[in-house]
């Protein structure tokens, strides 16, 4: 067996699925079932049980999975030490987080962190926060940016950023008008909300103290969706201030604080308490809380 096929084996038990595996390995459905194949000759166990239509780990593939995931994690701690110990960080770190962080909060972060540690290759897996989680536990990701509060105990936090809930319309709605809006005006009309996350809490928590019953329009799982179709004046919808600062100078859209209720979005840098991290995810780390304090400091801590 080789990197490859583990790599591959773990994209499947993540997915539960042969298709998506093979989407996220860049080849096709028979070349992963093939891999997979050869593995559980060469182990002697069925890894996947595949009846009924579904894909899931078997006893075996459970316990597999877990050396699995120490080896691949091992391989990638010798290749960082060794590299380190020439005094040169190489290797590669791998940061989760959704999709308006990866578009306008972690760039300018990359671009920094590139200039300095250009030997250092960098991913990124977009998704929500409780998958990125969910990724860092599995050490599929070495960090994760997501919203604050994080409460497991498991988890070291860096507050990194903080931003602003603004109302979005398109440059012609009536709210466009208006220096701020207070929370009740905003529910008389049709709303664009994202189907889950902090945003959506927040906003369905603020709806239930005020008693107000919003016209839910369209829910989204996409931040540029959202504001597209706000900008074609489908329904008004909530974008963090960063998110659309950009939009408004284009005349885009119009971008207006609510009057009467402040929702912030603080976002925290998160890792394992007991992963051992490179001298290039240390200088991540600090690269990224450099550049973004100015920013908290703006909003106000």
């Amino acid at each position: 067996m080789d990197f490859d096929q583990l790599e591959t084996f773990l994209e499947v038990a993540r997915h539960a699925s042969f298709s998506r595996a093979a989407e996220k390995r860049f080849r096709t459905q028979p070349a992963v079932s093939a891999q997979i194949r050869t593995l559980e000759e060469e182990v002697g166990a069925r890894l996947f049980d595949r009846s009924g239509g579904k894909v899931s780990l078997t006893a075996a593939g459970k316990e597999f999975q877990r050396y699995v995931e120490g080896t691949l994690e091992a391989r990638k701690q010798i290749v960082t030490h060794l590299a380190e110990m020439e005094h040169v960080p190489r290797g590669e770190i791998v940061v989760g987080a959704n999709e308006g962080t990866c578009l306008y909060v972690l760039p300018e972060v990359f671009s920094e962190f590139k200039k300095q540690y250009g030997g250092v290759a960098v991913g990124i897996k977009s998704d929500e926060s409780t998958k990125i989680l969910e990724s860092i536990f599995d050490n599929s990701v070495d960090f994760g940016v997501v919203s604050l509060p994080v409460s497991d105990s498991r988890l070291t936090v860096v507050p990194i950023h903080r931003d602003v809930l603004m109302v979005i319309t398109a440059p012609q709605h009536p709210l466009a008008r208006m220096k701020s809006v207070p929370i009740a005006e905003v529910a008389k009309y049709s709303l664009l909300l994202p189907k889950s996350g902090h945003t959506r809490d927040a906003l369905e928590e603020i709806f239930f103290e005020r008693r107000l019953k919003p016209a839910i329009s369209m829910e989204l799982d996409s931040s540029e969706l959202l504001k597209r179709f706000a900008a074609a004046d489908v329904g008004v919808g909530f974008a963090a201030r960063s998110n659309v600062v950009d939009d408004v100078r284009a005349g885009l859209l119009a971008a207006l604080p609510l009057a009467d209720v402040t929702i912030k979005r603080d976002l925290a840098l998160v890792f394992r308490k007991d992963k051992a991290l490179s001298r290039a995810a240390l200088a991540f780390i600090e690269i990224t809380a450099k550049l973004k304090s100015l920013e908290r400091e703006k909003v106000g801590t």
